[in-house]
């Protein structure tokens, strides 16, 4: 079940920001996009992601965010996923690491993220291919709303 690769399930269409950026643009695009993990891109190599977490645990008041770089705050040191990888081996990391995202890479390149609920939702298709319930939910994707 777990044996399709992560390139079936991850998703393409991302909001990336550079490591310029400032928090007060990350707040923005969490609160309006509804997603929870931004990876941070310089010309299109992965240089870091930045999460809800991250934002939380830098623990400053939002009047400070215009004057904060991403690239102070971000994650740098990542696991990361090929588009040949399996599902399975996704779930794995997330199930023994803990995370809830986990940027896909060709060559150094920025490719996709596959998160948490996009695992549940590919198990959950494959069990329930028509749902009746939440189907908006499981149609638009919890985190594909990526620019």
């Amino acid at each position: 079940m777990m044996n399709e690769k992560v390139e079936s399930i991850m998703i393409k269409d991302l909001v990336t920001l550079g490591p310029e950026s400032t928090l007060a643009h990350v707040s923005e695009i969490f609160r309006t996009k509804r997603i929870h993990h931004i990876p941070i891109v310089d010309e299109g190599k992965l240089v870091g992601l930045i999460t809800t977490y991250d934002l939380w645990r830098k623990n400053v008041s939002h009047l400070e965010y215009e004057s904060i770089q991403v690239k102070d705050v971000m994650s740098k040191k990542l696991v990361k996923l090929e588009p040949d990888d399996k599902v399975g081996t996704a779930a794995e990391l997330f199930l023994d690491n803990r995370f809830h995202a986990l940027p896909v890479v060709s060559d150094g390149y920025l490719v996709g993220l596959v998160t948490t609920f996009d695992i549940l939702r590919y198990e959950f298709r494959k069990e329930y291919p028509e749902p009746i319930l939440y189907k908006d939910v499981l149609d638009k994707g919890h985190e594909s709303s990526h620019e």
